[in-house]
């Protein structure tokens, strides 16, 4: 069984793109890691989009409340 784990913060490059997220364990994954976690289901309230230039990334579920999108995380 595979448990479904929690981005808890955020690490965030000049520009303010994240690049690397804390999971509630302590982990550290990157973009990639994130990306392939979604898609296998195993964090919690995050889907995979995909940009406008074929990029995917990481990005909350919507549930209308901005408090709990990944860009508002805290940093690490």
């Amino acid at each position: 069984m595979v448990l479904n784990m929690k981005i808890t913060a955020v690490k965030k490059d000049s520009n303010g793109t994240i690049t690397e997220y804390k999971l509630d364990n302590g982990t550290v994954i990157n973009q990639e890691q994130a990306i392939q976690m979604a898609e296998n289901h195993q964090l919690e309230g995050c889907n995979v989009g995909t940009a406008r230039n074929g990029k995917k990334y990481i990005r909350s579920n919507a549930d209308g409340d901005e408090s709990n999108n990944l860009d508002q995380l805290p940093t690490f």
